[in-house]
């Protein structure tokens, strides 16, 4: 499977009587989207951030007490207060 790309499925459905207001309340659904080069079959994945792109917005940085990881930027261990 190839991937293409990131895409917002809207949901919901339009109305007779309301036309497309339920669409405006529903919402919408990232996806990732692949594709079989070989039979050109297409699925849906729900899109989810990665833990490593999340790692990678900010800088982590362990407690030398309590071992957790957290943000770099924070004067203080926001699990056991340990001040650097």
């Amino acid at each position: 499977m190839h991937y293409i790309k990131r895409e917002k499925l809207q949901l919901g459905q339009t109305g007779w009587v309301l036309g497309d207001l339920p669409n405006l309340f529903a919402g919408a659904m990232s996806v990732d989207i692949y594709t079989c080069p070989d039979c050109s079959k297409i699925e849906f994945y729900l899109a989810k951030i990665r833990e490593e792109a999340m790692e990678a917005a900010l800088p982590q940085k362990q407690c030398p007490n309590c071992g957790k990881k957290h943000d770099f930027d924070y004067p203080k261990c926001p699990f056991c207060k340990y001040e650097y």
